[in-house]
Parts: structure tokens; sequence; C-alpha cells
């Protein structure tokens, strides 16, 4: 049997200790399975005195990652510390100059330096494996990177929060308001004390932009993308949505097109009978659409100290399982030095169409209206649903549009000019629709 392959792990938290704890306990079956054996020789943590449920007598401490990354007797430096900046970026540079494997759960590290980190790793010869960072336990990146190589992808989307899931589940089935779904995702652990990164859509464009590079082979685009959280999502919204045959999800999107590569993220509505649509609560589900395989939809757990746990493990096993010399796979899925500089597409028409949410004062001549200023910047109505507030005479009245297929550019500019009409009460809400091929 090969030399033990020595693990030193930057990060005890939720994941490092369920990581820790699931080396140890499954050691002789992992050493079965790869071929050698799996120690945790060093580890790296602010606190050596919390109890972390896990044995760390025999194993070496340090203070500092990157002191781990330069001076541990390690062949593999796993970073579970996160953040794009500082302790994180510097760790994993040190380990790989150092010529150490490196494993990472952190999205937004790749995210703002994925491009150079693999340029290092693979001029090193190198893996640098990142499975724990996009969609949680689902095994996405080993898919694109590995098993579907040879497909022309045209299309990646997905849910990829399990936040903003657990929310809009809640919403629905629950009649609750985001406030109040917010407020129990943050005592229920599934969401921060400050929650910005997770529902202003941050966290999902990070991994998009990983994903969108992957299938597209063009550079990392994070800052190319167009963002819109869940924060002004209403319970009239969800309510509307599921009456006209929708769910509301919070999506990230990215699709080729003829001009270039289009990357979003915001609200959407799906229909009811497609399968991202029964997608609730905390799991993420990433859909891939190909010429040779067709379309793909991967679902399972997004997030979570076992599920992060599972896909660092399986990056784990992979170094294991490697052998010294072999021909590494790219860390981007093609050499870092030939992924082709990103273009931003266009704008187009949205397929899908639109929904559009408008509280008005009820009086003559206002519905007219409306239907004028979306001719006026062709926009072909696909439906008009009219609701009355509270039923009292002279109460505010909603009224609801989907569109056809049109550009959000449109979209805009007749809603504008709905507002400078001065019947509108509050701001009007917009939702693009999607109709998945995955049905």
């Amino acid at each position: 049997m090969a030399d033990a392959l020595k693990i030193g792990i930057a990060g005890l938290g939720t994941v490092g200790a369920s990581l820790a704890r699931i080396l140890q306990q499954r050691s002789n079956e992992l050493a079965v399975s790869c071929g050698r054996a799996i120690r945790i020789t060093a580890v790296s943590a602010r606190d050596r005195n919390k109890d972390r449920g896990v044995d760390l007598s025999g194993i070496t401490w340090f203070d500092d990652p990157v002191e781990m990354a330069e001076k541990g007797d390690i062949d593999v430096f796993v970073e579970l510390v996160g953040g794009a900046e500082g302790t994180a970026d510097n760790s994993v540079r040190a380990a790989l100059k150092r010529g150490l494997h490196v494993i990472t759960a952190n999205k937004a590290l790749l995210a703002r330096h994925g491009v150079e980190l693999a340029k290092l790793a693979e001029e090193k010869g190198l893996l640098l494996n990142y499975e724990a960072a996009v969609a949680g336990g689902i095994p996405v990146i080993k898919a694109v990177r590995e098993s579907l190589t040879g497909n022309n992808f045209s299309r990646v989307y997905g849910i990829m929060n399990g936040t903003c899931n657990y929310i809009l589940t809640r919403m629905e089935k629950e009649g609750l308001t985001f406030e109040n779904c917010l407020k129990e995702a943050q005592r229920l652990g599934y969401a921060e004390a400050d929650p910005t990164f997770d529902i202003e859509g941050n966290d999902t464009a990070h991994k998009l932009s990983i994903l969108t590079t992957l299938v597209f082979g063009s550079q990392i685009a994070v800052d190319e993308i167009y963002l819109e959280g869940i924060s002004n999502i209403s319970i009239e919204d969800i309510h509307a949505a599921r009456d006209l045959g929708f769910r509301i999800k919070l999506l990230g999107v990215a699709q080729r097109t003829e001009t270039g590569i289009e990357q979003r993220v915001h609200p959407t509505m799906v229909p009811l009978d497609s399968v991202i649509a029964q997608v609730d609560g905390v799991t993420n589900a990433v859909a891939l659409e190909s010429d040779i395989l067709g379309e793909l939809l991967m679902v399972g757990p997004g997030a979570g100290g076992n599920a992060t746990a599972s896909a660092v493990l399986g990056d784990i096993t992979d170094i294991a399982k490697s052998r010294p010399g072999a021909q590494q796979v790219p860390v981007l899925g093609r050499p870092a030095h030939l992924l082709e500089p990103y273009r931003q597409a266009q704008m187009r028409s949205h397929e899908g169409g639109y929904f559009i949410r408008l509280t008005v004062v009820d009086r003559a001549g206002v519905f007219a209206s409306i239907a004028t200023k979306m001719a006026d910047n062709n926009i072909s109505l696909e439906s008009i649903v009219q609701r009355s507030e509270n039923g009292a005479a002279g109460a505010p009245v909603t009224i609801i549009l989907v569109t056809h297929a049109t550009m959000e550019d449109a979209v805009r500019k007749a809603v504008a000019a709905i507002k400078g009409e001065g019947y509108l009460v509050g701001e009007p809400q917009i939702i693009r629709i999607e109709r998945p091929k995955t049905a």
C-alpha cells in the first residue's frame, strides 16, 4: 500500500469538524477504496479549546493557516476558512507555491482569484479541487470537468442558495412574510446574522461565475453578472405566481448567445409542473443543457456540515487515488492560459416574458393607460388580471400583467412611463418568467 496521504485542515467550523470526524471514523474504508491511508496530520483554527466533538490528539496545531501551509507535515492543504482575501487567499497561494495539492470550499476566493490560482496550480502540476464551492453536496464540478467532457453547453442555471430557497418555500407554503421567514432562517442557522450576502444574490453570483467558466471556457467574470435578490418579493407576488401556475425561485442563469455570454441572478417564475419548481427548502439544483447529453438536472443538499464535507471528502479521495506524475485535470475545465476573455452578451428579447404587478388608484382610464404604455413600447401581453386590494369602494387595485417575449429595456421604459402618470401606489414589481426545458 502506498504511503499515507497527509491532510492539513484550515478551519474547524461546522464543515471542518464534520470532515475531520468522517476521516477518522471511516479511515479503514477509505484506505481500502483509495489504496492508501488518509491521515489528518495538521489543523488550524482560532480556538484551541473549543469542543468540536473530534479527537485532535496527536495532530499538530497551527494558529496561522499560512504557517501550516508553509511548514506543516502535509501533502494536501484543505482551506475551509472562507473569504476572498486575507488568510484564505494567502494560505492557498502559500500551499501551491510549496507544491501542495489544495482543496477549497471557498466560492468567493475562486470567483475573485480562481484564474490566477488555477495558473499557479497547473504550472506546478498540482490539483486544485473545489467541489464543495458550488451547490454543496451535488457533484456538479466533477461532472462538468470530467464526465461531460466533449459536450458543448448552451445554458446552465439553477437554485444555488439554500437560504433563499428556504425563505421562498416557507412564504408559499405557510403564507409568511419575507421578514418572518428570514428571522426563522436565522434562528435555525440557515441564514447569517447579516444575511445580505445570501438574500441579495451575491452567494449565487459567485457560484454562477465559476460554473460559467467551466461550461463556456471563459475567464471568471463575477462583476459582469446582473444581480437582483429576493428582499422585495412579497407574499402577494407568491400568491399571484401560484394563481398563474408559477412558483418563484432565485435562479442563477448563464447562457451562450450569438453576441457573447449572458449571466444573471434574480427571482424567477418557473412553471409549477417543472422539476425545478419542486425543489424546496435548503435543497439546491443545477441544470445543464448541452448538445450531446441534452438536459440534465442535478438535485441535492446545498449546504450543511455533512453535505459540504462529503464534497470535500470526494476531492480528497480523488487526490489519494491519483498517480504521481499523471496529467492533471485542468482546474477550470481547460488550461487556465487558454481560457477565453469574457464577452458579455448584448441585451436581447427574454423568451419567457415578464410578470409585472402594479398597484394603482381605482379610477376611470387607468386600465386603458397601462395597456397603451405597453403597446407604445411594443410589448405584447399574454394576460391581464385585475384584483381589488380589500373590496372597498375607492381602494387601490392590483393589476397583474404577463407579457410575451420582450426586451427588458422595453419593460422598464413602459413601467417608468406608468409611474409618470401619477396613479401608481407603491413600487411596481417586475419578475422574469423562465420555462425550463427540464420539465
